[in-house]
């Protein structure tokens, strides 16, 4: 089965884009590419308080998926 994700509401397009920007900055930091003041400026960028959360917990999954303190 197929997704075409270009027919996804904008807030679950959103939502995608914001789940690929924290599993880079996690693998930014574990390359020593980045600092972690980064994801708090990212975090605090975002204005919806949902898609705040969900990036967060994208980066929590992926700190612990990638083995980063």
């Amino acid at each position: 089965m197929s997704i075409n994700l270009s027919t996804l509401p904008a807030s679950d397009k959103n939502k995608i884009e914001l789940d690929k920007q924290a599993s880079f900055l996690v693998w930014k930091l574990r390359e020593a590419k980045a600092v972690p003041d980064e994801i708090d400026q990212v975090a605090a960028k975002i204005t919806d308080q949902e898609e705040q959360a969900s990036f967060l917990e994208s980066v929590a999954k992926y700190k612990r998926v990638m083995g980063v303190a």
